[in-house]
């Protein structure tokens, strides 16, 4: 009979097709580990943990682990004494690479012009106050 409004509202998902990437790609720590593999090719843990500085083993151990699943990077265990462990970006991630190249290029041309606006919204106080 009657519809509500929340029944007309797609769903997020569908409504922006880039979402998933955007959920994937770039949640915190992902784009840092992500460049650096891509940069600077494969990287023993400790090796990006001293690259990404601020990130804690944990949350590190975490975004690789998810990364990996995700098939952004691949982990390779080679079994020594002791043991080694390297991580490298796949071709899938590789494939980020447009991308990002976009990316930097937008923030080059317009970070400068995002500070102007905060400054000037932050000088002129918030609207409606």
């Amino acid at each position: 009979m009657g519809r509500s409004v929340t029944d007309a509202l797609p769903d997020p998902g569908l409504a922006c097709p880039v979402s998933p990437v955007v959920d994937i790609v770039f949640s915190r720590w992902t784009t840092p580990i992500l460049w650096s593999l891509h940069t600077f090719g494969r990287h023993r843990f400790v090796e990006l943990e001293r690259r990404i500085t601020g990130i804690t083993p944990k949350v590190l151990t975490q975004r690789l682990r998810q990364l990996e699943r995700d098939g952004l990077v691949v982990r390779t265990y080679h079994p020594e004494v002791p043991p080694r462990v390297e991580y490298e970006i796949s071709d899938l991630g590789r494939s980020l690479g447009p991308l990002f190249a976009h990316l930097a290029e937008w923030a080059d041309g317009n970070l400068e012009h995002v500070e102007q606006a905060r400054r000037h919204y932050d000088d002129a106080g918030r609207p409606g106050q």
